[in-house]
């Protein structure tokens, strides 16, 4: 009995639409770390590399253990390397992206107080949040008189 509840659940997950919001957030944001992984990777870094001394950054790194080989020209020791330079590439994007979505979230959040607040003339009030308004002081109203 208790697995239908959780369909039952589910259903209505699905239903009111949050997965599908949610469905196509994922798939927004996967194409939006692609296309800033690429900005980092393509233009960033590299004018970044270029101004600081022609570097480029995905060559940056510190070599632990040298690759050594035989008289065969067989590999007896892998290379073993710290790669920072791909580290910070991906520190940029990171950085990128974390603004943005502060961006857009502080975005949405003005939005949404311009919305919800009753005094704000500029954005039009939705009318079912109207009559809620006008519910809620016809009901102010009555409880003073009684």
């Amino acid at each position: 009995m208790k697995n239908w509840k959780i369909v039952k659940e589910f259903k209505e997950f699905a239903i009111k639409g949050n997965m599908f919001d949610m469905a196509i957030g994922i798939i927004i944001g996967a194409a939006f770390s692609k296309i800033v992984t690429s900005m980092v990777q393509d233009l960033i870094m590299p004018l970044f590399g270029f101004v600081v001394g022609k570097v480029n950054f995905e060559n940056l790194k510190i070599v632990v253990q040298p690759e050594t080989k035989d008289s065969a020209g067989n590999i007896t020791k892998e290379l073993i390397t710290i790669n920072y330079g791909a580290f910070l590439q991906v520190s940029f994007d990171f950085l990128i992206i974390t603004a943005t979505i502060f961006i857009v979230i502080k975005l949405f959040n003005k939005l949404r107080s311009h919305a919800e607040d009753e005094k704000e003339t500029s954005v039009p009030t939705p009318k079912n949040i109207e009559l809620l308004a006008e519910i809620r002081d016809i009901l102010k109203e009555n409880n003073k008189h009684n």
